[in-house]
């Protein structure tokens, strides 16, 4: 099995983008100031000594070497040794609410990115079980299957947004099925639901759904992110900021319905939160989860992992080398003078 050890770092691959630009503007420069001495054919008579494919080498070997340092800084690994494990766990489903509503601003920065570094740091709190992840807004999908795979879960948060969403709106009884459908059948009394919303259902069957779930064995906890007072939803209109119309054109409030989160954990046999930007609702969560009862299984991992950023190093090395040496070695053409 391969597999980055720090994952994360891999997203100063991004820095790729303002580097590119940085060296395609330096050539736009040197082209127009060639233009603008004279002309071009005089020009390229004076700076014979200039080699033109020395600086695309340079700037090949530049792009090269970041990346490749970048890559060795993410440490890639090779799984080694696998071994049958034996472990002890409860399932946990953690359901993320992906609507338009979660673009609400009425919490800093806003009801998304809130409810994400509570979602991640709640799948690192939740090591020892498995986790999976289910996104939803009008409708819900499962995105992971349990899975003691954490770093994958926070790849999925991380990208989570509405663009991923084919229909608006909040559907909870959608949650409560795929959830349903996730676990498997002879698990019972070992399995917890989390669902992280703003509560704006539209879904009259949600209590019924959320009693239905318990009654076969899952624990179901609530996380309302947002504030009662509420307010607009803003979206990009043509290029233009503005706020979701109704069809009277006026906008449209949003508001933290805490009332339904309440009893959707009550009818699931759980406990509601308030996200409030404090870490004891992590705490609590992982008490009350700490006292399910947990089955074992027994599943074949990799225990041990190899790791492979030598080669990418190796490599950036000689790619600082050959810039040195396409600087004072090669390409050289005789000067004029």
């Amino acid at each position: 099995m391969f597999r980055f050890e720090h994952i994360t770092n891999l997203y100063f691959l991004l820095g790729l983008i303002p580097l590119s630009i940085i060296l395609y503007l330096g050539w736009r420069w040197y082209s127009r100031q060639k233009r603008l001495i004279g002309d071009s054919t005089l020009i390229d008579q004076l700076t014979l000594h200039v080699s033109q494919k020395k600086r695309i080498w340079k700037q090949v070997l530049s792009i090269l070497t970041f990346s490749l340092l970048v890559i060795a800084w993410a440490n890639p690994q090779w799984g080694a040794k696998r071994e049958k494990v034996k472990s002890r766990s409860t399932d946990i489903f953690i359901a993320f609410d992906i609507s338009n509503s979660m673009y609400c601003a009425d919490v800093a920065p806003n009801r998304l990115e809130q409810a994400r570094k509570f979602a991640l740091d709640l799948t690192q709190k939740l090591r020892g079980e498995r986790i999976g992840l289910i996104l939803f807004a009008g409708s819900a999908y499962l995105q992971m299957p349990l899975t003691t795979d954490y770093a994958a879960a926070q790849i999925f948060l991380r990208s989570a947004g509405p663009n991923l969403a084919s229909t608006q709106g909040t559907s909870f009884s959608e949650v409560f099925e795929t959830a349903r459908e996730g676990f498997t059948q002879d698990r019972k009394y070992h399995r917890a639901l989390i669902i992280i919303s703003d509560g704006e259902d539209h879904d009259v069957e949600a209590i019924e759904a959320a009693k239905a779930a318990n009654e076969e064995g899952m624990l179901v906890f609530t996380v309302g992110v947002g504030t009662a007072q509420g307010s607009f939803i803003p979206i990009n209109n043509q290029g233009t900021n503005d706020w979701k119309r109704d069809q009277n054109g006026q906008p449209v409030r949003t508001q933290l319905n805490e009332t339904l989160l309440m009893e959707l954990a009550q009818s699931g046999g759980g406990d509601y939160f308030y996200l409030n930007g404090t870490t004891s609702i992590l705490e609590t969560l992982d008490q009350k989860i700490s006292q399910l009862e947990k089955r074992e299984f027994e599943e074949r991992s990799f225990t041990a992992y190899e790791s492979y950023f030598q080669p990418f190093l190796a490599l950036s090395i000689l790619c600082i080398v050959g810039h040195w040496m396409l600087e004072n070695l090669f390409f050289r053409r005789k000067k004029l003078f």
